[in-house]
């Protein structure tokens, strides 16, 4: 969840301070972007991956801490809840093979934590909300005792006042109605995060793009269809998220509200990264005001990068589910990195997952320009709510040719549609064409069996709970859910007997 800090305990001269740097790093940021050849450079891709400790029988074990000790490699890492640990992927080329790499690399990373997590009686669980999840298991105990983490807890809380998070959630068959009193909850969201490199001069197009994207890739990807014990969202996570960190409180007078701090964004971009930065700056208060000593302005002045610390932690505190990324590294560069695909089922799933979305993202982009008149910005937030909320079972807006637009079209209907245009931005892309093809594949026989692993956990818990109750039932499925994704098989091919 972001960039490591010492420091929990915050003043009014700490926030000040932090919001003068604000300015002054999105003063440095134009003048970069002006900055004849910034950012300019092959694409790359590379990813983040969420994952979840669990004991013998299936429930969350809090030992992360413990499994890192255990574990040399650096690419794994501390997450919110005392269950999740992160593998942070090294980005390579996205001419080639580049899911192929991903996907060695994530089962090498994979099976280190699963060594580490050994020594602690502990096993690996890919998936978007671990289904065997009990109230007990995430209070506020379950946090991860690091500065971030406490320091985050504490602000959002703050803001909040005395009013304590209200989540709500309504699936096609069952809700959940919870009263909480700390962010724990949003460890229950597990995620597999890519990061693609885009050029400054295209940033707009591609983002624009992977708004659009998301949505029909998200439909057919969903992993998360139970939240402690209830059958909600597909996609609970999305659901989840907004409320679990939600930082405001009562509405205000005249029942004004700030925008929330998880958001599907506010509109299209119209010029390009630095809209989205300042944006961020100017909805959302600072969070963590760790301020560095850096001059943003001095750096730049010298013909310099900037790290921009403190916009970077900045935007690590404000959600969005695609979001815009600068990073420092490699002469500066600007990264999109796309939030929504959940954790799981299998590597395989995993991939195609983002080579779908990367793909047809890159191919959106080439037409863009053409295709947003076609569909107002509220139609592509409806659509990602309701990939979320029912799959493969939505029914999505999509640019038509000719007016009325946009029209209505079946999620499924709308992925065998937009699969060969995946496979153009790929193959475009230098993406090897072998690659795409196989991984496609797998979407497009997802599709055609209607079966992602929000589908399958529904099809087996629905089969074991007419043998016994729910709470054996969670923990049953989660272990044949286990067993299959230990085989590599994608989840279509998993029998739900």
């Amino acid at each position: 969840m972001g960039m490591a800090i010492h420091q929990e305990d915050f003043r009014p001269e700490d926030h000040a301070r932090f919001s003068r740097r604000l300015a002054e790093s999105l003063e440095a940021l134009r003048a970069l972007l002006a900055r004849p050849g910034f950012g300019v450079g092959p694409p790359t891709v590379g990813a983040e991956l969420e994952l979840c400790l669990v004991d013998r029988l299936g429930f969350p074990l809090p030992v992360n801490r413990e499994v890192l000790a255990r574990t040399s490699d650096p690419r794994v890492t501390l997450e919110l809840d005392a269950f999740n640990l992160e593998v942070n992927l090294r980005p390579g080329p996205l001419a080639g093979r580049p899911f192929t790499a991903l996907r060695e690399e994530v089962e090498s990373a994979v099976a280190a934590v699963r060594q580490a997590a050994s020594t602690q009686g502990a096993r690996v669980a890919v998936t978007g909300i671990l289904p065997t999840l009990r109230e007990a298991d995430l209070g506020s105990g379950a946090l991860t005792g690091e500065p971030r983490y406490r320091a985050m807890s504490a602000a959002i809380r703050q803001r909040r006042g005395a009013v304590p998070f209200q989540v709500a959630i309504r699936g096609e068959e069952e809700a959940l109605a919870l009263t909480w009193n700390d962010v724990t909850l949003e460890g229950a969201n597990t995620s597999l995060q890519y990061h693609l490199r885009v050029a400054p001069g295209d940033f707009a197009r591609m983002y624009n793009a992977a708004q659009l994207a998301t949505a029909p890739v998200l439909a057919v990807s969903g992993n998360s269809p139970l939240f402690l014990g209830r059958k909600l969202w597909d996609e609970t996570r999305v659901a989840l998220f907004r409320q679990a960190v939600d930082d405001r409180g009562e509405p205000g007078e005249g029942g004004f509200q700030p925008h929330a701090r998880v958001s599907f964004g506010h509109g299209w971009v119209r010029e390009g990264a630095y809209e989205l930065f300042a944006e961020a700056v100017a909805l959302h208060p600072p969070m963590l005001p760790v301020t560095g000593e850096e001059s943003p302005r001095e750096r730049v002045a010298a013909g310099e990068v900037p790290g921009l610390d403190e916009l970077r932690l900045h935007q690590s505190t404000v959600w969005s589910w695609n979001r815009a990324i600068y990073d420092p590294k490699d002469g500066g560069h600007l990264r999109i990195e796309f939030r929504a695909l959940p954790a799981g089922p299998t590597t395989v799933d995993m991939v195609a997952n983002g080579a779908f979305l990367l793909g047809l993202t890159l191919a959106l982009a080439e037409r863009v320009d053409a295709l947003l008149p076609a569909l107002p910005f509220v139609h592509a937030y409806g659509n990602f709510i309701r990939a979320a909320r029912q799959g493969l079972d939505a029914e999505l807006l999509w640019p038509a040719d000719a007016a009325p637009s946009p029209q209505p079209v079946l999620a499924t209907e709308l992925v065998k549609r937009l699969l060969p245009e995946a496979r153009r931005g790929l193959v475009g892309a230098g993406v090897d064409t072998r690659e795409a093809d196989t991984l496609l594949g797998v979407i497009e026989r997802r599709v055609s069996l209607r079966r992602t692993g929000a589908v399958w956990q529904r099809q087996v818990l629905a089969r074991l709970e007419s043998q016994m109750p729910r709470r054996d039932a969670l923990a049953a499925m989660l272990e044949r859910y286990l067993q299959h994704a230990e085989s590599g098989a994608p989840v279509h091919a998993w029998p739900v007997e």
